[in-house]
This record gives C-alpha cells, sequence and structure tokens, in this order.
C-alpha cells in the first residue's frame, strides 16, 4: 500500500481523524504474514496454522462402543454370552446369531453386532443375557469416520491453535504443525512521570502499568515480547529505544503519539524517517493513534503503532489495533475483533461524532453499561467483560434491544 507523506505539524494538528472501518482497512493494508516453521504440536498452542491440516487417519478407525455394555447381534434376546471386547483388546472374531459379547465405552464393535445394550438396561442369568428394554439397531455406535475420514480438511490455514485443536491435530495423525513464526514486539512506554516500581513511587510521579497491561494482551495473542522503559520524553530517549527495539515486527509505544509539547513520538519517528500510515482515528477512548513503518534490521519494514497514555484508551486501542496487526502476521483468517449482539441493561444514549466503545458488564446476559467512562479509571475497566460499539451518530437504544459488543 502506498503511503501518504509524513504531515507537518500544521496539517497534523488540522487534519480529521478517519473512520474505524477505513484505518482497519489501511493498517492489514500495511501487514503481510510473517513465515511459517514446523512445530510440535504440543508447542502449538497461541499460534496461526499457515497451511490446511489434511487427515492422514480415520477418526474412529472402526466402530465402537459409546457406552458400556453388551454388543449383541440382531435379534431380541436372549442371547449367549461369548466374550469380551475392551478398549484397546478387541473380540477376535464374528459376532454371530444369537450371541453377544461384554464391551465397554471406547472398544471395537465386533463384526456382526448390531447394536449396545447398556449395563444399566441388561439381566445375566449365567452365560444368558436378557435385555430389559427394546433393542434399536445401531443404537450406543459410533460409525467408523463419523467425525473426519482420512484426506478430509480437518482445520483451514488460519486457524488458531489451542487445546482442543492440539487433540484434533493429534488425532488426525499429526506430529507436527506449519504455522506462522511467532511476532516479535517491542513495547515502548513513554513518559517522564512514570516510574518502574509500583512499590516506590513517589506522589508525584505514576507507576508504570500500560506497558505490563499491553505486554500482557500482546501475548495472549502469541507474541514475543521486549519491554522498553520507562522511557523519558527526550529526542535522545526515544532515538535509543527505537534502536533498541529495530529487530521487531512490530512497535507499541503508549503515551506521547499526542499533540502535547512533550508528546515526541511523531518527532522521534519523523526524525528516523517513519513513513505515516494515518494519525487520529474519529473514535473514543482514543483517538490520538498514530500507524507508521520503520526501517528496522536488514531494512525490513517495522510496524508502529504510537498509543495514548491513558491506560483505558490504550486497552481500547490495543484491543482494536495491536491485536489485529499481531493475528494478521500470523496469518489469521479473522484478524479484526469480531462483534457480538447482546441486550443492552438500560437504555443508552444517542451516538456522538466519534464512534464510542463503552465499558460494561455481562449481567444474565445483558450489557450493563459501566458509569466512570473517564479514559484514566483504571477500575472500571478492570470491571469491564466487554466493549460495547456504539457507532457515530447512532440512534438512543432503548432497554432490551440489541447492541454490537466486542467480549474482553
Amino acid at each position: 500500500m502506498a503511503l501518504a507523506r509524513w504531515p507537518l505539524a500544521g496539517e497534523a494538528l488540522m487534519a480529521a481523524p478517519i473512520p474505524l472501518a477505513d484505518a482497519w482497512a489501511q493498517l492489514l493494508g500495511l501487514i503481510e504474514p510473517l513465515g511459517s516453521e514446523l512445530r510440535a504440536v504440543e508447542e502449538c498452542q497461541g499460534c496461526i496454522l499457515a497451511t490446511e491440516l489434511v487427515a492422514c487417519r480415520t477418526q474412529p478407525s472402526h466402530d465402537l462402543s459409546a457406552m458400556d455394555g453388551f454388543a449383541l447381534s440382531a435379534g431380541n434376546g436372549p442371547w449367549r454370552l461369548v466374550g469380551e471386547s475392551r478398549a484397546g483388546t478387541a473380540f477376535g472374531g464374528v459376532l454371530e446369531a444369537g450371541k453377544a459379547v461384554k464391551i465397554s465405552t471406547g472398544a471395537h464393535v465386533p463384526q456382526g453386532a448390531a447394536s449396545i445394550l447398556i449395563v444399566e438396561n441388561a439381566r445375566v442369568d449365567g452365560s444368558q443375557l436378557i435385555a430389559n428394554e427394546p433393542v434399536i439397531e445401531g443404537k450406543h455406535i459410533r460409525r467408523a469416520g463419523f467425525d473426519f475420514a482420512q484426506g478430509d480438511t480437518v482445520l483451514p490455514a488460519g486457524t488458531r491453535i489451542d487445546a482442543a485443536q492440539i487433540a484434533l491435530s493429534r488425532s488426525a495423525g499429526h506430529a507436527q504443525l506449519q504455522v506462522h513464526k511467532t511476532p516479535k514486539v517491542a513495547i515502548l512506554e513513554c513518559g517522564d512521570e512514570l516510574v518502574a516500581d509500583p512499590a516506590n513511587c513517589p506522589d508525584d510521579r505514576l507507576p508504570a502499568s500500560n506497558g505490563a497491561m499491553l505486554a500482557a494482551m500482546a501475548r495472549k495473542v502469541g507474541a514475543e515480547v521486549q519491554s522498553i522503559g520507562p522511557v523519558g520524553d527526550s529526542m535522545e530517549a526515544l532515538e535509543q529505544a527505537f534502536a533498541q527495539a529495530r529487530d521487531a515486527d512490530l512497535i507499541i509505544t503508549s503515551g506521547g503519539a499526542s499533540v502535547g509539547e512533550h508528546d515526541l513520538v511523531k518527532p522521534a519517528l519523523e526524525k528516523l524517517g517513519a513513513k505515516l500510515g494515518f494519525w487520529k482515528v474519529a473514535i473514543r477512548p482514543g483517538k490520538p493513534l498514530l500507524v507508521a513503518q520503520l526501517s528496522g534490521v536488514n531494512s525490513a519494514e517495522q510496524l508502529v503503532l504510537g498509543l495514548p497514555g491513558n491506560p483505558v484508551s490504550s486497552f481500547v486501542t490495543a484491543f482494536l489495533f495491536a491485536l489485529p496487526a499481531l493475528r494478521a502476521m500470523q496469518g489469521a483468517s479473522t484478524p479484526l475483533p469480531q462483534a457480538v449482539p447482546l441486550p443492552a441493561a438500560t437504555d443508552i444514549g444517542p451516538g456522538k461524532a466519534r464512534q464510542e466503545f463503552l465499558r460494561a458488564r455481562l449481567v444474565n446476559g445483558q450489557a450493563q453499561p459501566l458509569n466512570e467512562t473517564d479514559s484514566s479509571a483504571l477500575m472500571s475497566l478492570a470491571k469491564a467483560d466487554l466493549l460495547i460499539d456504539r457507532p457515530i451518530d447512532a440512534d438512543e437504544v432503548k432497554r432490551g434491544t440489541s447492541v454490537p459488543c466486542y467480549l474482553l
């Protein structure tokens, strides 16, 4: 994607914020997935599958019993017990008419068996088996291949690997997976007011918290994190911090990206020859968001996200931009957050000039907005289960009306 030149200071102050949808499109247009690598399945949690996964075997490979009980030949009995089929040790031979075998859950159903009679509904008299319920053909039998068959695509490329996908991959006969490489993220926490040790913070300073918050968010989507800072409000300190981050795929700065006298992230990037993607998005919280590209190691393009310093603004913009960027770098099929409709627990006023993301709790299946809306208030952020999406100039919402929500 062709990038605009960096605006001059006066232009930057006058530039109108762009809509969120346009910002998302431009952001994703700057990103190409990282290369892929082969990893042991057990080491792939949080990774994104680079190629479709095709089953090497059929699951189950044989008809299996879904219950503990007896495998019966066709008919209504009684049947003569002639053996047993256990998980891992199948009954040898064909089950003939009028005969049955004891069977355990997961055991092979013998050839010739028509159904499974669960143990609670059976009576054994010596070697005779009598059913205490009508026998239904095929009942409690897991047919071979009902889950998947050899050659089936069990996971498409772009799938995020988690616990269930790890189990499926191994069941499909794979010990290794081709996954996208882990993105390297450098987080620069900026501000003279920040103190690294929260237990020893003077009253006129603030404990550094955004960096730890952003690192936790990045690691949750599989990134490898380098934390730098707190970085002082000087060109020299910022240049040194960017130099430390030269091998990162994504650089996230927190604070210093607005238009204040001490907001030096933009001038520092300009001095380093960065190319601007966009600056300022029509959202609340989080308008002063900066997206740029910087030349890193071996001239590789680094994506830079300049996030606001207020913690809620930093969180929301990371959720809306940093996490999608990291997913896109890993080839995710759906990198953007997906909204779900939930009924509003209370009336919500009309939308404003910027798209708003309201902190809310999930209460009895409904979205309950929190009263505190200040972008520095961490208590309300910590209580929030979701963000309610309020589009620009949206109509007032009455209680019970569905609203789009992003689960946190």
